[in-house]
């Protein structure tokens, strides 16, 4: 958090992403200062977008959580119906 301000960011997984990239992008989020996360699965909303590459399995995102916690997000929310405001008002107190 800098200068009072919290900073939030979310990540759709499921879209032909690596781990390792997850990760990397983790921690470039907490390199700006962004202290809340959310890591979802991204859907196909219509046959026009870009299919699904991956259904991201409950324990990739219990493992994700966990690692984003251990590199310092305040607040970490990982699922597979996590959006980018899911909970939010957990989090602004």
């Amino acid at each position: 958090m800098r200068g009072g301000v919290k900073t939030k960011s979310g990540v759709m997984l499921g879209l032909g992403e690596t781990e390792d990239e997850i990760i990397e992008t983790m921690k470039d989020l907490r390199k700006v200062g962004v202290s809340i996360l959310t890591l979802g699965q991204y859907l196909q909303p219509t046959f026009r977008h870009l299919p699904v590459s991956e259904f991201v399995k409950p324990e990739k995102f219990s493992r994700l959580k966990e690692i984003g916690l251990k590199l310092g997000f305040r607040h970490v929310e990982s699922g597979p119906l996590v959006r980018s405001s899911y909970h939010a008002a957990r989090h602004i107190h």
